[in-house]
């Protein structure tokens, strides 16, 4: 993706990001989740202090072009979760979410992880599955009162050494 730039996560992000993933619920997952699936998931860009947190205490990593967010996707890097994995709808199947997920997948590596393990959304399983995640088991999360089907997926990681 020309003048595509994947860099680490700055707190001037959080906003942005915060709307990037509102969008990417409501208008990205609209093929696979109903609108009340939807409102349960995300009626809203998050603004607490747990949403900054969370992107803030991760390993964050953005993808942006001409200053404009386009995806971006955290990793939890002492347990090797996944958390959020989220592109811009207009940015979907152009090669972002692949970019992020070599830069954490090789974050990963060297930081010495040996399995990785998301929460995969109906939408994200075939991207997962393509870049050799396996599914552990199906399941519903429920929010406020609204059932939403999502996955439990892992990777396990090679550990490659340099010769020497």
């Amino acid at each position: 993706m020309n003048g595509l730039v994947i860099r680490p996560y700055r707190p001037s992000d959080a906003i942005g990001l915060a709307t990037l993933f509102h969008r990417a619920v409501q208008e990205g997952t609209a093929k696979h989740y109903s609108a009340e699936q939807r409102e349960a998931w995300c009626d809203r860009p998050p603004t607490s202090a747990g949403w900054r947190a969370r992107v803030e205490e991760a390993e964050t990593i953005v993808a942006e072009r001409d200053g404009a967010h386009l995806g971006f996707m955290t990793m939890d890097m002492d347990t090797g979760y996944l958390d959020f994995a989220y592109v811009a709808p207009e940015a979907m199947g152009k090669g972002v979410a692949d970019a992020l997920y070599a830069v954490i997948e090789g974050r990963a590596k060297v930081q010495g992880l040996t399995r990785l393990e998301t929460e995969a959304s109906l939408l994200a399983q075939p991207f997962f599955k393509r870049h050799g995640w396996r599914l552990l088991k199906p399941q519903e999360v429920e929010r406020g009162g609204v059932k939403i089907p999502n996955a439990v997926m892992e990777k396990r990681l090679v550990r490659r050494f340099a010769a020497a």
